[in-house]
């Protein structure tokens, strides 16, 4: 079955860094998009970065300069560098994977930046 399983999160300084993975199974990882996404307390969920099968980028205009998004198909994961995090940046990560009307989603990872 389709799995997409996130890891990664934690606790972590204003000013910190973290690295999310996100491990998929169970369909043709390669051929499709993949994305983060977040979302806060009582806010909606947000595209925070996501790379096509070709490896074209593209980043929310708020973690733009801080957060890069990266793919390796020979394992089947996409990672989330975070660096410079915000309190702003406090939201359950999740991720994602799409290609044409086919979506994929993990059940997230918290992150929470906090002194």
């Amino acid at each position: 079955q389709v799995q997409l399983v996130e890891s990664g999160g934690g606790l972590v300084q204003p000013g910190g860094s973290l690295r999310l993975s996100c491990a998929a199974s169970g369909f043709t990882f390669r051929a499709y998009t993949m994305s983060w996404y977040r979302q806060a307390p009582g806010k909606e969920r947000e595209l925070v970065a996501g790379i096509t099968t070709v490896g074209g980028t593209n980043y929310a205009d708020s973690v733009k300069g801080r957060f890069t998004i990266s793919r390796d198909n020979a394992k089947n994961t996409v990672y989330l560098q975070m660096n410079s995090l915000k309190p702003e940046d406090t939201a359950v990560y999740l991720c994602n994977g799409r290609r044409i009307t086919t979506m994929y989603w993990g059940q997230g990872t918290q992150v929470t930046v906090s002194s």
